[in-house]
């Protein structure tokens, strides 16, 4: 029985790791706040890594990490984790998105309503003894307009609550649909049309390359001189020098922050100074239920993850997961071996791969092009570890053009891939078919229709097409104890240039393909042994 240890690198609610407790398949080894050389020593030993935001999984950290498999994140954010180093070595990084998002919508809110009402200034004031009830006078929510950057669960969250304070709400997302939108009862705008009309302005995007440092000063001074703003999402997402500069001045009337820069932020960080600011210490995730439910929801993740190949919810995979991950297997196996195939008979230096699948479903383009590059590059480029977590990114490191389409039919079957490679000015184009009851099969190389099963191995011949060649080869491979478990000859025309797919069970010596090369009506021979 194939077992797999877990390092549990923070501390993360035991009650939500039940989806790995008392299976013996996973062992559990808990040494939260490991730095250094001993947590590098500990990943090196380990198939997954769950941490929370305390633990840093750097480059470093990874250095050693010949069995990682999987690093789970029980929380959104996943910039504690060096994704692209990650990345090359093929170790998914998932993250828990779903589990905190109440909680994170919640401190959005309470942080919006602390400041707007000035509570925290009042509770000062009385926790000193006095009753001052003119210093802190606030300002309604109710027909104000809030202005969100990002939409997703949280921001969603935040809009219907919103809401229901009687607050109009115009949101900028790129990737939220006008038919979403509609349902989520908010109005779509481009960025700087938010940040003209928004009397509170809340952010809810990730913090990525594209987001880093989205709103500075040019954006800022969109805002009206009334205008507040939340921020539970990502410190680097706001300049906050600017921000800093536009509240001393009063061109801002006040922010509400939750994340920093840098956490944890300075005991002389200006930010603390400033009396038109609450501040709180990256709270967002930190209740009881968010706690509990990012464990779960990670500990699930890395359990299909190990158990079944379910890289669904990794941030740097290209996978579908539930029911449409069962038909994708068998396609995605088809469309590293058809990658392998062309590799072979593609024979140089790889500079592009095309797939195109004639089947139902967008969404399996990328993963199904992503197999097949996994299996170009294991043959092409000699990357064993090649998997659907690198594959693309070792790609482009190599500059490898890869495309992909999905067409309405190429030929006669459903569900064909069809993987073409390029390298120097040859092209090979080679396509596949899941037949019957879930069999795979090569339906066509080049020009030629054939139809054998992508395992063991396989030889490809180019022959002319005169008497007598199938049963040379035949009588070469028999003589040389070699047993032929399908034999496929085409041809395009009589006597031209024939294809013969041979499938056999064991690799052809060395001598033996020399022989059959020399054969004067052989005019190439591959041999692709697949896994």
């Amino acid at each position: 029985m194939t077992s797999f240890r877990i390092l549990v690198a923070d501390k993360i609610a035991r009650e939500g790791l039940g989806p790995l407790l008392g299976d013996p398949r996973f062992e559990l080894v808990e040494r939260p706040g490991l730095k250094g050389a001993e947590l590098a020593d500990a990943i090196a030993e380990a198939d997954a890594v769950l941490v929370r935001s305390a633990t840093k999984i750097t480059r470093e950290a990874l250095s050693r990490a010949t069995r990682l498999k999987v690093i789970g994140r029980a929380g959104v954010g996943v910039d504690t984790i060096d994704v692209e180093a990650a990345t090359e070595r093929g170790v998914a990084v998932m993250n828990a998105p779903a589990g905190n998002t109440v909680s994170a919508a919640e401190l959005a809110f309470a942080l919006l309503l602390a400041l707007v009402r000035k509570v925290p200034a009042a509770d000062r004031s009385m926790k000193a003894g006095q009753w001052d009830r003119t210093s802190f006078g606030g300002s309604e929510l109710h027909h104000k307009v809030l202005g969100l950057v990002g939409a997703g669960r949280v921001g969603g969250e935040v809009a219907r609550r919103a809401r229901a304070f009687g607050m109009r709400v115009v949101a900028y997302d790129p990737f939220l649909s006008p038919e979403a939108a509609v349902e989520l009862g908010v109005e779509l705008a481009e960025l700087d049309e938010v940040l003209r009309q928004a009397d509170v302005l809340s952010l809810h995007v990730p913090l990525t390359d594209k987001t880093r440092g989205l709103l500075g000063a040019t954006k800022l001074a969109l805002l009206k001189r009334s205008a507040v703003i939340i921020n539970a999402a990502r410190g680097g997402v706001l300049d906050e020098a600017v921000l800093i500069e536009r509240l001393r001045d009063g061109s801002l009337a006040g922010a509400a922050l939750d994340v920093f820069d840098q956490e944890p932020l300075p005991p002389d960080h200006p930010l603390r100074q400033l009396p038109n600011v609450v501040l709180t210490p990256h709270l967002g995730a930190s209740t009881d239920e968010a706690q509990l439910n990012v464990a779960v929801e990670i500990a699930e993740a890395v359990r299909a993850a190990l158990l079944e190949g379910d890289y669904s919810r990794a941030v740097n995979a290209s996978l579908v997961g539930g029911e449409r991950l069962l038909r994708l297997r068998p396609l995605l196996d088809l469309a590293t071996r058809l990658g392998q195939l062309a590799a072979v008979l593609a024979g140089g230096a790889v500079s592009a791969v095309e797939l195109r699948f004639a089947g139902e479903g967008d969404d399996l383009l990328r993963p199904l092009a992503t197999g097949a590059v996994i299996g170009v590059l294991q043959v092409a480029l000699g990357e064993p570890t090649v998997n659907v977590v690198n594959a693309l990114h070792l790609a482009r490191q190599r500059g490898i053009q890869v495309e992909r389409t999905r067409v309405d039919t190429i030929h006669d079957f459903a569900d064909q891939i069809d993987v073409r490679v390029t390298a120097g000015t040859r092209t090979v184009r080679v396509a596949g078919a899941i037949l019957g009851e879930g069999h795979p099969r090569i339906v066509r190389i080049d020009d030629f229709r054939v139809n054998v099963a992508p395992r063991g191995v396989v030889l490809v011949l180019q022959n002319q097409d005169v008497p007598g060649v199938i049963g040379r080869v035949g009588t070469l491979l028999g003589d040389a104890g070699i047993n032929i478990a399908e034999y496929h000859q085409a041809r395009l025309s009589a006597g031209g240039l024939a294809l013969a797919v041979i499938s056999i069970d064991a690799p052809l010596p060395a001598p033996l393909a020399e022989a059959l090369r020399t054969r004067p009506e052989i005019r190439a021979l591959a041999q692709v042994e697949f896994d």
